[in-house]
């Protein structure tokens, strides 16, 4: 169990053998098998990512989806992490002192992992150009930085808001590096969250939402800019995603004054943890709002004349297609739920619990998870949206739903 002190007083028994590096590069990793089964998923519903990413579709149909290569690179990925961690289990042999000793195992890995994105290896073949392509997109968003759409805006859209459910992860990421640069440290000792002083994990979490803020205040002054104003509105929608994205501010910045607040001062600290309980709340709500009304276009919280609309199910809309309608349903439940997993330190019994690394790791995965579903949700959305349906006698509407189209899935 976490934090066993039987085990060890200062290393957790998940941590004795799931150490934090290897935590940081599996949900890393992640990501990579997520984005190949997003792509696959979505090219089986005929729905074109690469087109709306503008990314270059293959030139031949010989060639293999880029679905294919996506899989062969996080396989890479996923055999060079195995062989690391199986090579530390060997050499640790779960024993406090020497997980702390072998810590550079994982730092490699961790090195490896990095070069594996940031260096052509073209005689490996693993996903060469679209690594590179990732490469540069990281460059450009990591500024803010916003290309114009015909240039791939919506990849750089897309990419920043899987930045933010990574916030955590790279808060992580610079632990593990601050732990392991520092003197008599350890990158895999029981993590210092403080390690750098009290300002840097918060700030590195912060960053994500500060990227896609600038790019939503530079899709509003293109918007004001445009010779095309009366098309396509004034820009308010931007400004209203802008502020959507500033409240993750206070919840950073309320949960670092929380951690760090010596228990001296009951008034103070109460007056703390209420304004970072408004603080989630609200961030949670209002971006669980825009997932559902803006990000997937669905009509929940539109009026009761276009929510119960005869033309498409309650709440949803006409065009459906991921799935069935049962589950945009399911979808659309656990996005609510999966936003307010903060709600557990609000129980004073789970409180504890969810300090534990092992939980800390498990609500890291959630998010990740969450966001995975959303991403099938939001491409399907841009894809209605660009008119690029393109799917003839194959278009999914309501009433395809009605029929044996979707029978041997359930």
């Amino acid at each position: 169990m976490d934090g066993d002190t039987a085990v060890e007083p200062q290393l957790d028994s998940f941590s004795l053998t799931f150490p934090l590096p290897y935590r940081v590069a599996f949900i890393i990793i992640l990501a990579v098998w997520g984005w190949g089964l997003n792509l696959h998923f979505l090219h089986i519903r005929r729905i074109d990512v690469p087109s709306l990413i503008r990314y270059p579709g293959r030139s031949s149909a010989n060639q293999p989806p880029h679905h294919h290569s996506t899989y062969r690179l996080a396989t890479f990925l996923s055999a060079t992490s195995s062989l690391s961690i199986v090579v530390f289990w060997l050499f640790s042999r779960r024993d406090p002192q020497r997980v702390i000793d072998y810590d550079w195992i994982p730092m490699t890995n961790l090195l490896v992992l990095a070069g594996l994105f940031a260096i052509p290896l073209r005689s490996l073949s693993v996903s060469h150009s679209g690594r590179g392509r990732l490469m540069r997109a990281l460059r450009r968003v990591s500024i803010g930085g916003l290309a114009e759409a015909k240039d791939g805006k919506f990849g750089d859209i897309l990419l920043a808001d899987v930045l933010t459910s990574y916030a955590r992860i790279f808060a992580d990421l610079f632990v593990c590096v601050c732990m392991f640069l520092t003197r008599n440290g350890s990158a895999t000792d029981r993590p210092d969250r403080g390690c750098g002083g009290v300002v840097m994990v918060p700030l590195i979490m912060a960053v994500p939402s500060a990227i896609r803020l600038r790019q939503c205040l530079i899709e509003y002054v293109r918007v004001r800019q445009s010779p095309y104003k009366e098309s396509v509105g004034w820009g308010g929608q931007h400004l209203a995603n802008a502020a959507k994205y500033s409240t993750a501010f206070p919840v950073i910045v309320l949960g670092s004054l929380l951690r760090n607040l010596s228990g001296e001062d009951r008034a103070v600290a109460t007056g703390l943890y209420r304004g970072w309980v408004a603080a989630c709340l609200l961030n949670s709500l209002y971006s669980f709002y825009w997932d559902v009304a803006k990000d997937w276009d669905l009509t929940l919280f539109s009026e009761s004349r276009e929510r119960e609309s005869p033309d498409h199910p309650f709440g949803l809309r006409r065009r459906l297609l991921v799935h069935k309608p049962v589950v945009y349903y399911v979808v659309i439940a656990s996005d609510l739920v999966l936003r307010c997993t903060w709600m557990l330190k609000l129980n004073t019994r789970l409180d504890r619990i969810t300090d534990f690394e092992g939980s800390i790791f498990l609500i890291q995965f959630l998010e990740v998870f969450r966001r995975w579903v959303w991403i099938f949700f939001r491409v399907e959305t841009e894809w209605i949206r660009s008119g690029s349906t393109g799917l003839g006698g194959d278009d999914i509407l309501m009433n395809d739903f009605q029929g044996n189209k979707y029978e041997d899935e359930d």
